[in-house]
């Protein structure tokens, strides 16, 4: 098992979304400063903080926590489809960090599977 939640490529890769939404929501309107931009970054904050609380649990909570991060992403995901029928960012921009979200979604789910036992199987 990994020690440090740093070394989770899955930590390392929500990282790389939180500074990725953070260039984008410069762009954002200053009317937006504590509202949707805001809200789009504590989500994103939200991803890596709970995948890091989580593997500091270790256990049975470890799992809880990245469901509770894969919300966070769900959040983001429609904040950037929110911030594209704004016209705050392009279609093209919005992709490209929904495609991120996606594979750090799989990559929770994959590890939730894996610290998630399986019930063993009855013996006649």
């Amino acid at each position: 098992m990994i020690q440090d939640f740093k070394d989770l490529v899955v930590w390392q890769k929500a990282v790389v979304l939180v500074k990725e939404i953070y260039k984008l929501t410069k762009t954002f309107p200053p009317e937006e400063q504590f509202g949707l931009t805001s809200q789009i970054r504590r989500a994103a904050i939200s991803v890596s903080s709970n995948i890091a609380e989580g593997h500091s649990r270790k256990g049975r909570e470890f799992p809880h926590f990245l469901s509770i991060a894969r919300g966070s992403l769900a959040e983001v995901e429609s904040q950037l489809l929110i911030a594209v029928e704004l016209n705050y960012i392009s279609s093209t921009d919005a992709i490209k960090l929904r495609d991120l979200a996606s594979e750090i979604y799989r990559m929770m789910g994959a590890l939730s599977k894996k610290l998630t036992p399986r019930p063993s199987p009855l013996t006649p």
